[in-house]
């Protein structure tokens, strides 16, 4: 290698221990982030009581802050030695003031509508920067606990299942735990604390039980030029990020203007608990299924069908009447099965750039190479968030009132055929993925063969 670095095999069979306690930290943050995607738009219009336009600039402006950090935190996580690894280190001590600094995002202090759009910029961009800490190192693992395409497949599923996990917990728990604990900004605080205390007992669970087994022998760190020749030259890095930026589109838009479907277009707001539970089972199942497809059909063949599926039950929801719930229900939680096949291949799929960006100029830059991935689906999360926000103010949304005709099919249209749109996209994207089954099994025997030559 041009550099020097010899790295460790880790091909070794990984034991239940690992996948577990690797999921779990996924479940950890997915309370975070799933307390933000669902209800923090939904907390600054309905509870907190700024305008959807203020918390579209918000949102804005303090994602493109946490999409710029990205870079900056992969960066210095390659640059990481300690006993305990590059990565675990920010996993364990990074939990803490990730959990306070998301309490007080969902905190309303006592101020005045200025006072209220500062506080909500303040603690956003700070969550966004604590959760960049942990999350960056936390989704570079998987590079690290093993090089052996089938384990990464394995661990991505596990990490899915529990991110599902996280989701369920915030997508059902979180309206009866507000309701129990008190209502409004009070019941949110309480709710995220609780949140925070677990995912802080479960982030310690996934370092103590991870292990960084494929590790560089007398390294040293990728320069600022490597990366970026590392990111430039990486069509398969590519191609998977524009399809990352269009499944991270879809989703926010979708899980944004849910919650305001359930309150506005059915008018049945007490079923959206039910309806989250129904959907990420479904979820569930597709996440389970997708390895066992994936190893008969290939990765990128079932990323697309999946995507393809998927997309059809979006135009269906958009022409399902709202009166008919259980139609509604079933075509949901369809989607969400079809829609679990991208969303576990797409990680599965971007250690292989990694090798493949070390096979072609032998530079290693694990974590650059996450944090340019991250870095764009911040970027999708900037815009989706700020697209949301946008589609209810200029539709002409109120808070707690009747919406307007043209309100009512902006929200039915996130929620329906705005992931259509994007999706296609990202299919187009993944046709032109290059690193099937057979090439990277090339690149894998290539880079051992490299990295035994050093050793010895």
């Amino acid at each position: 290698m041009s550099d020097g670095t010899s790295v460790v095999n880790g091909t070794q069979k990984l034991g239940l221990g690992a996948y577990l306690g690797y999921g779990v930290g996924d479940l950890a943050v997915n309370l975070f982030f799933q307390s933000a995607i669902i209800y923090l738009l939904y907390f600054y219009t309905d509870v907190f009581g700024i305008s959807a336009a203020a918390a579209g600039t918000i949102f804005l402006v303090a994602r493109l802050v946490d999409a710029v950090t990205d870079p900056i935190m992969g960066m210095i996580a390659d640059r990481t030695k300690t006993k305990w690894g590059k990565f675990r280190p920010y996993i364990l001590f990074g939990a803490p003031p990730l959990a306070v600094i998301a309490i007080a995002m969902f905190s309303v202090p006592d101020l005045d509508a200025d006072g209220k759009v500062i506080y909500a910029y303040a603690t956003y961009i700070a969550f966004s920067i604590a959760y960049t800490i942990v999350s960056i190192p936390y989704s570079g693992l998987t590079a690290l606990i093993t090089n052996d395409a089938t384990e990464r497949t394995t661990l991505s599923a596990y990490r899915m299942a529990f991110a599902l996990g996280g989701g369920i917990i915030v997508g059902v728990g979180t309206q009866p735990l507000v309701t129990l604990l008190g209502g409004g900004a009070q019941g949110f605080q309480m709710t995220l604390g609780l949140y925070g205390v677990l995912a802080v007992l479960l982030l310690a669970l996934t370092f103590v039980q991870t292990e960084e087994r494929v590790v560089a022998v007398d390294t040293k760190p990728p320069s600022f030029s490597d990366m970026i020749s590392v990111m430039s030259r990486n069509l398969p890095l590519w191609l998977l990020i524009v399809a990352f930026l269009m499944g991270m589109l879809a989703y926010i838009l979708r899980s944004s203007a849910v919650i305001y479907y359930f309150q506005y277009n059915l008018e049945r707001s007490d079923l959206f608990p039910v309806y989250m539970l129904f959907t990420l089972l479904g979820q569930l199942a597709g996440i389970v299924v997708t390895p066992w497809v994936a190893s008969k059909w290939g990765k990128k063949n079932t990323f697309v069908i999946g995507a393809l599926l998927g997309m059809v039950t979006g135009v269906a929801l958009y022409l399902t009447p709202y009166d008919a719930l259980g139609a509604i229900f079933v075509i949901s939680a369809a989607g969400s099965f079809f829609f679990a096949a991208p969303t576990v291949l797409g990680w599965a799929m971007l250690p292989d750039t990694v090798e493949y960006a070390e096979w072609k100029q032998g530079v290693r830059a694990d974590g650059a190479i996450y944090a340019t991935s991250s870095f764009f689906q911040k970027l999708a999360m900037a815009v989706g968030g700020a697209l949301a926000a946008a589609v209810l103010s200029t539709t002409g949304y109120v808070a707690g009132e009747a919406q307007s005709p043209e309100a009512l099919e902006g929200i039915l249209l996130m929620v329906s055929m705005a992931p259509v749109v994007m999706m296609a996209i990202g299919i187009i994207a993944i046709w032109f993925y290059p690193l099937d089954e057979e090439m990277h099994a090339t690149i894998r025997a290539e880079l051992d063969e490299r990295r035994g030559a050093v050793v010895n």
